[in-house]
Formats: structure tokens, sequence, C-alpha cells
């Protein structure tokens, strides 16, 4: 699918406060439910936790403060086919144009990746060397935050066309590297399969699959079983979104601390917490910024299309049975994760691989939980790819 391109637009969060005033009038009339003596999380979102993080968003947290961390590096919008694609755009240190593209996913946001942008477009700010920049693209995933909505759920594959265009029509790069984790990792996975001229992705979770490559060996048949005994566990939230979004919907765009339980409760439960509980790896401000970003662009619901749309969007030929990746791709295996990442003999019958890391530590949200952690393997990575 060819997608016309044009040309970035300037861009700014610049949100009403008659909006923010509508968001804060929820929050504050909000009456906490019912919920087990003791459950903790075991039952969802805690309730210590939840009325203490209500009790901040209400009192301690700033949106304009938050705003204005969103709006301190280069932001555009490019029409792509027929959607507005929101991104930033940070030009690197380098002498050469080398472009990266970092892809979010669910219950993320492009706010996910901010850290990251400065010390991988400039390294030479933080002892490193200018030329192992990058100009860093970070687009938000239509549907989410302040990308366009689809008039239906579409695909990764479909939305790796789109970011296709963004970097080579708009943008004009002859090449580049993509990287992400949940829905990003499979949009990653697609520019490299299918993206002419993406020279290799790097991934911190395994979205992309090759039809009839199964688990073979006891290793991989193991994980395989740990894998789906966790998903069974943790999985009602996907079995929703990709049967009955809008159902849901009805309820998370009417309420802001339901959004907010729904979204805080996969935080705690895909993260790595040994080290302490969810203010050991985010503070409240980080959570509250992700959760407002849903709320203040009313895009709870079309972000949950996306899990819809995996199934039933078919557009693209059929890949065929044990297809493989040949562009380079590396992989950071950070030990907590919702989808726990195969054994490398496995990938390796999917992905040429050219770079792994088994982490000691982090989880799901690596650019958040882990940000120097996943800048130094990203670089390592481009090493590797010869990018």
């Amino acid at each position: 699918m060819t997608l016309a391109a044009g040309t970035p637009k300037p861009f700014r969060v610049q949100i009403a406060q008659e909006r923010i005033d509508a968001i804060m009038a929820r929050v504050a009339a909000f009456q906490m439910p019912d919920t087990p003596e003791g459950g903790g999380w075991g039952y969802g979102a805690a309730p210590e936790f939840m009325s203490a993080l209500i009790d901040y968003w209400k009192d301690g947290f700033d949106w304009w403060a938050a705003q204005d961390g969103l709006n301190r590096f280069p932001q555009f919008t490019a029409k792509i086919g027929h959607l507005d694609i929101h991104f930033v755009h940070e030009k690197g240190s380098q002498s050469k144009p080398r472009a990266l593209i970092l892809s979010h996913g669910w219950p993320g946001s492009f706010f996910e990746f901010l850290e990251l942008v400065e010390p991988l477009a400039h390294p030479e700010r933080f002892g490193g060397n200018a030329e192992d920049g990058f100009d860093v693209i970070v687009p938000s995933l239509p549907g989410y935050g302040f990308s366009g909505k689809p008039e239906k759920p579409i695909s990764p594959r479909t939305i790796a066309t789109y970011f296709n265009a963004l970097v080579t029509g708009s943008l004009g790069y002859n090449t580049y590297l993509a990287q992400g984790g949940d829905w990003g990792s499979v949009v990653s996975g697609w520019l490299a399969y299918e993206g002419k001229v993406c020279a290799g992705a790097h991934l911190n979770m395994l979205g992309w699959r090759a039809p009839g490559v199964v688990p073979e060996t006891d290793e991989e048949k193991a994980q395989a079983m740990e894998a789906a005994g966790l998903f069974e566990a943790e999985g009602a939230y996907f079995r929703l979104h990709s049967t009955k979004p809008s159902t849901l919907a009805y309820a998370m765009m009417d309420s802001p601390v339901g959004a907010c339980a729904w979204i805080v409760e996969k935080f705690h439960g895909w993260s790595d917490l040994r080290d302490g509980g969810m203010e050991a790896a985010y503070t409240k401000d980080q959570l509250l910024t992700n959760v407002m970003i849903y709320l203040v662009t009313g895009t709870f619901a079309t972000a949950t299309w996306l899990y819809r749309g995996f199934f039933e969007d078919q557009s693209g030929a059929p890949v065929p049975v044990g297809a493989r990746i040949e562009k380079p791709i590396g992989l950071a295996r950070f030990p907590i994760d919702i989808i726990p990442m195969p054994p490398r003999s496995l990938v390796e019958r999917m992905m040429n691989v050219v770079h792994w890391s088994d982490m000691r530590e982090g989880g799901h949200f690596a650019a958040l939980e882990r940000p120097q952690m996943l800048i130094d393997d990203i670089r390592a990575f481009a090493k590797a790819a010869g990018y």
C-alpha cells in the first residue's frame, strides 16, 4: 500500500483550560468502589495506591508543567494518506543523517520515549561521541495521543505503512532504523520485513511472529507453556480489547479515574518492581502524564481498536509459512513482561538476530523503567547492524 505523504507542520500540545477543568471535575467527584479486604493488586488496581494517586491528581499534579515537558522537543504533524500523524523530530549532532523511529504501544504513548530523545540525538552532551547520534523520530500511533483517529480498527502492519511513508516521504530519509516494544515491536517488525529502506529493527518485546514457527526444543516448549500461563492470568484485557472494545469505551470515556485504573494496573503488573513498589519505578507525575494524554485527546476508545485491527485488518499479502526477517534485528530481553521473549533459538528461525541482550532488570515499559539500559542497547545494536 502506497500512501501520500504530506509536508510536516509544526505542532505544540495546547489543551484548553475548559478541557482540563472538565476532567478534574470528574476526578473530584469520583467515589471509590468497594474492594476486597487485603486484596491489594491481586484483584486489580490496588485501592491504597489508587486513593493516594487520586489525591495527588487533585492536589499535587500540575498538567501545565507536564504539558511544558511534552513540548520540550520539536513536534509536527504530517498528513499520511487520510490521517494526521503526530511526531517528535529531533535532529541529531552527527554529520550525516541517521534516522531512528521509536514506536510505542498500549497503554503507553509518545511520552514514554522523551527521556531517550536527547541522549540518542546528542550523545556528546552525556559524555559520548556526537557521531553516534541519531535523528530521532517519535510518532504517536494512529488513534493514540495527538495523531488522527482511523475510521475503523487498523493493524500494526497498516501502521507500519504509515510510519514508513512518514520517514521516507514526509521527512525524506533514504534509510532508517526502527525500535519498539509492545505494539511498537510489531510495527517495527513489519517495518523490517516490508519496509524496503528500513535498515533493521531493535525490539524489546517479540511481537512480530512468522507463521509456522513453533516451539521445538524442550527449552522453547517450557517457555511457551510459561508464557501461556501468564497470559491466561493477565490477558483478560487483551480479549476484551480485541472482541468488544466499544463496550469498554462507554465506561472509560466517561470516567477519568476508571481509565487511569485500567492503565495504571498494567504498569504495575508488567513492570520490574523487585526493588520496591510502583514509585520505585515511576513517579506519580509520569503515570498521570501518560494517562492524561489519553484523556485530553479522547483516545482511550480508538487506542483499544488496535487489538481488534490486529485480527480483522487483512491488508497486505499473506505472510508465507516460515517467513523470516532478513534485515538485522536486535533484541533486548528484559526479565519482566506480559509476553516474555522466547529463547534465542526460536527467535533466530524468524529473524536475522545480530544483537541479543539478556537484561538483568527491567520490564515491559523499558524506556521509562530503564532508559539508560535501553539507550545503550540501541546504540550497540546500531553498531552490530553496521548502521
